[in-house]
């Protein structure tokens, strides 16, 4: 997978930001969610992750 980069709140490093994938797809990197709770209500199966943004950071996703 090639990424990227499209746009962040933190400069060139750091986090959140966002990527573009060559697969069509989005990466973004954010604050992993390590709340049991929050887990659990969303039902995240152990091999996937939720991941926490500022709104601020939706400004730089692709519209197209």
């Amino acid at each position: 997978m090639r990424l990227q980069f499209v746009g962040g709140e933190s400069g060139n490093t750091g986090s959140p930001r966002v990527y573009k994938t060559d697969r069509d797809t989005l990466v973004i990197q954010g604050y992993k969610v390590e709340d049991p709770e929050a887990l659990a209500e969303a039902k995240t199966p152990a091999h996937e992750t939720l991941v926490e943004i500022p709104y601020s950071l939706l400004k730089y996703l692709p519209r197209d």
